[in-house]
């Protein structure tokens, strides 16, 4: 027990006396120590005393982006059947380009003093400072899934995008491509950066400088990878990969109304391998994103 309290007082940054008081439900700790101490004892996975366990303590907010990715709902559905097996209660936030903004669904579920979120693929950007600090303050459990922000101090679960895009590379180039496009997201979209640095890193080891010719960026859908992809297979491009599955049957879609041949003519490679990939004419490769496994360790 003296351990428990020590480590909690060292997170919560107060005294093992005052983690006491808490747990015994004693007067002198304000409302915010005590919801402090809370908090710790649910990152280190302490139980809290009968008398202060609430209800909504056991909501974990769940952020998405949207719906319209396959990726976010296999990423939802595996999250919150976890969530359940465990006692708790799932709260999907989901974003949309006119709808609830990132920043109000924070004040939403830290309103209804949730236990924990999860930010699946979101900006967080979006959020601003004023939130940022209200869940550094209140040492609120937080994971990052696929995140952009990679300077909060708080537990990230990402792919190796740099890696995926030079395994890609590595495939197209076996089947004997030269010119091989790819298909990012917008320029300040973190994976996406990553995936760049991949493909970059791979090409200049090889002595090829021309590589942005065969860059584009564009939004994660299908009519997005359809632009794009109808402007690289244009210079002569004869590989693609797409920064999402969506993406990549947008790829399939220019080809075809170029007159080329997928996979003859033209090879696509997609990200996420979402369920839809295999039963796609013709099934398409893709790069598997492990989303039981993340969404475990998250």
């Amino acid at each position: 027990m003296t351990t428990r309290l020590t480590a909690v007082a060292k997170f919560a940054g107060v005294s093992e006396a005052t983690v006491s008081r808490v747990l015994n439900g004693r007067a002198g700790v304000s409302q915010a120590t005590r919801d402090t101490v809370l908090t710790a004892l649910d990152v280190f996975g302490f139980a809290r005393p009968e008398p202060l366990r609430r209800d909504r303590a056991r909501l974990i907010g769940l952020v998405l982006p949207d719906l319209q990715n396959p990726i976010f709902p296999a990423f939802a559905e595996v999250l919150g059947v976890s969530l359940i097996q465990r006692g708790l209660v799932p709260v999907l936030c989901t974003r949309t380009a006119d709808g609830v903004s990132e920043a109000h669904y924070i004040q939403m579920l830290l309103a209804q003093q949730v236990g924990g979120i999860v930010f699946v693929g979101s900006s967080y950007a979006d959020a601003g400072p004023e939130q940022g600090r209200q869940l550094r303050e209140r040492r609120l459990p937080i994971v990052l899934i696929n995140q952009a922000d990679e300077n909060l101090g708080v537990a990230r679960i990402c792919v190796d995008d740099a890696a995926a895009a030079e395994q890609a590379l590595t495939h197209l180039t076996g089947l004997g491509h030269e010119r091989i496009g790819i298909i990012l997201g917008p320029g300040g979209h973190v994976p996406s950066v990553r995936k760049l640095e991949g493909f970059a890193r791979f090409w200049e080891s090889r002595g090829v400088r021309d590589w942005r010719t065969w860059v584009d960026h564009t939004v994660f859908s299908v009519e997005g990878g359809r632009v794009a992809a109808a402007r690289l297979i244009a210079a002569g491009a004869t590989g693609l990969i797409c920064g999402s599955d969506a993406m990549a049957l947008g790829a399939v879609r220019a080809a075809r109304r170029l007159g080329r041949q997928v996979p003859r003519d033209v090879s696509v490679v997609g990200f996420d391998d979402s369920a839809y990939m295999a039963v796609t004419d013709p099934p398409l490769t893709t790069v598997r994103q492990p989303v039981r496994a993340m969404a475990a360790a998250a």
